[in-house]
């Protein structure tokens, strides 16, 4: 069903005039900016802590039970964000959603964050630096073949469901289980943050109206989250064999 927007009938963004779709990808691109300089802020207000080794050293006590109750808390409270980030009746509620998905995903972080930064096998290793840098550079190359090829990569839909899906089981049966996953998972993981980037570019370009620059700003930064996330994990496993 068409609707209106900005005085023209459309169903996606890909439809509307072209100064209408360019100032829609500038505002969500600029969007997605803001998220990631939010969440960079925060893990280095996060990691600055005075208390911050005592508190690392109580959530790695509180064992797989408390990883899963983290786990489960960052679903929920995603679930919640995402549906903030789409709503069509207020636009504070759009960036409540933002900043709250931010915020609960530097909170998931910091472990990992605090890890790179303090254990003495990655001191002078510059991981994080080197991780956001690599980061940037493949969501730079991913994000230009899809705006020059413009092809429409929604049916990858079902695939990156599945293996998120995949993925998410893996993690819990390690921590019900207590099994490594190991750098196959790793990789496994890259190659779906990457899948994930290609579609959510893909659906800025076709699908995401103009009104949902929040949106497709929280989507890309969940998928630039991930990817950080896993290079930064590989950095790790192949520092600490040197």
């Amino acid at each position: 069903m068409a609707y209106m927007t900005d005085g023209y009938y459309s169903d996606a963004a890909a439809h509307a005039p072209a100064d209408a779709r360019v100032a829609f990808i500038r505002r969500t691109y600029l969007h997605l900016f803001g998220a990631i300089l939010a969440f960079a802020g925060l893990e280095a207000f996060l990691l600055s802590l005075p208390g911050i080794n005592d508190f690392m050293a109580g959530m790695f006590g509180a064992g797989r039970l408390g990883w899963l109750v983290v786990i489960g808390l960052f679903i929920a409270v995603s679930f919640v964000a995402n549906k903030w980030a789409q709503s069509e009746t207020s636009e504070a509620t759009q960036y409540l959603g933002l900043g709250l998905y931010v915020a609960v995903e530097a909170v998931v972080f910091l472990p990992l964050l605090w890890i790179a930064s303090t254990f003495p096998q990655f001191a002078g290793k510059n991981l994080i630096e080197t991780a956001a840098l690599l980061t940037l550079l493949v969501f730079g190359g991913l994000t230009a073949a899809v705006f020059i090829t413009k092809q429409d990569f929604s049916f990858l839909r079902t695939a990156l469901t599945v293996g998120g899906f995949m993925a998410l089981g893996l993690v819990l049966a390690s921590l019900i289980f207590g099994f490594s996953l190991g750098i196959v998972f790793v990789l496994f993981v890259l190659a779906l943050a990457c899948g994930y980037i290609i579609y959510d570019t893909s659906n800025v370009l076709h699908h995401y109206r103009t009104t949902q620059h929040v949106a497709a700003a929280l989507a890309l930064f969940s998928s630039v989250a991930l990817l950080f996330y896993y290079i930064l994990r590989l950095l790790m496993y192949t520092s600490s064999d040197d």
